[in-house]
């Protein structure tokens, strides 16, 4: 079963996205919101996968504009 919710949590310092959704399944969560960083590095067109902010975490920039953040569940 999904669990769909509105997050707007410090833990990925993207409280003010206004078009953010988490959606759990089972032990798992996957936060999708729109992509306002400014990227250090160059980054892939399509799709690009990095490290999370915090341990645990993948994030996938996809199109240069959404982001998709993986992680465990914390309840």
């Amino acid at each position: 079963m999904a669990y769909l919710g509105q997050s707007f949590d410090t833990r990925f310092s993207l409280q003010f996205s206004p078009t953010s959704f988490l959606v759990r399944l089972g032990r798992r969560e996957m936060f999708v919101c729109r992509d306002f960083r400014q990227r250090a590095y160059r980054v892939n067109p399509i799709l690009d996968c990095s490290t999370g902010v915090q341990a645990g975490h993948l994030e996938i920039l996809v199109f240069k504009k959404w982001l998709i953040i993986l992680s465990k569940a914390n309840w």
